[in-house]
């Protein structure tokens, strides 16, 4: 919902040490990688009821989320990379709800079953309609430096990341905040059905 309105703030934050890594010949790709190893161990450290450990790691794999498409950006951007971002980002945001589970399966199993499914709702609404739009040759003018089309919602990265913060601060309350975030998921998956029936009626059926 607010992505557009602080990737400036989160471009300019990180481009200091994102030209040092990239005089230093790191790699987006690595930073992609690395940030994802972290991101499973937030999971591990879920699975385990270490929520502060878990809380951290999330941190740590959202900054090198972003950090990466910063060197991309002075190094130059590659399919690759961009295809890195977003496959990893979606195992990422999958395994957060199910480190809840295995932490606690009587209370958990079932909210985070239907977080998870609804965020394959917005996940697949989301990569259905940048496929469609970079096929017609279509860009998403808020997101001017992305490497896919990006569709907006009420439900996008930053709100996803304030939810698991959300969780790891108060897992006592897991369920209720799976529940409710689930219920903005789903409205975000049918707002962007509807953009793309409408974005797309044009086109040949």
């Amino acid at each position: 919902m607010i992505d557009a309105k602080i990737l400036p703030l989160q471009k300019a934050a990180l481009q200091p040490m994102a030209e040092f890594l990239a005089r230093r010949g790191v790699r987006a790709d690595q930073i992609s990688v690395v940030g994802f190893i972290a991101g499973f161990g937030a999971f591990a450290a879920l699975g385990f009821g270490y929520w502060l450990a878990a809380l951290l790691l999330i941190l740590v794999n959202r900054g090198f989320d972003g950090l990466d498409g910063a060197v991309a950006r002075i190094q130059g951007p590659t399919d690759r990379g961009a295809y890195l971002d977003i496959a990893l980002d979606m195992v990422f945001y999958a395994l957060m709800p199910l480190g809840f589970a295995i932490a606690s399966p009587e209370d958990n199993a079932l909210p985070a079953a239907i977080l998870i499914v609804s965020f394959v709702g917005t996940g697949s609404s989301f990569l259905a309609f940048s496929a469609v739009a970079a096929k017609l040759g279509r860009n998403a003018p808020e997101f001017p430096t992305k490497g896919i089309y990006y569709a907006g919602g009420l439900a996008e990265g930053f709100e996803t990341i304030a939810v698991f913060v959300a969780m790891c601060l108060f897992p006592e309350s897991f369920a209720l905040i799976a529940y409710g975030f689930a219920a903005l998921c789903a409205l975000t998956t049918v707002i962007r059905w509807r953009q793309g029936w409408v974005a797309f009626s044009q086109g040949p059926r």
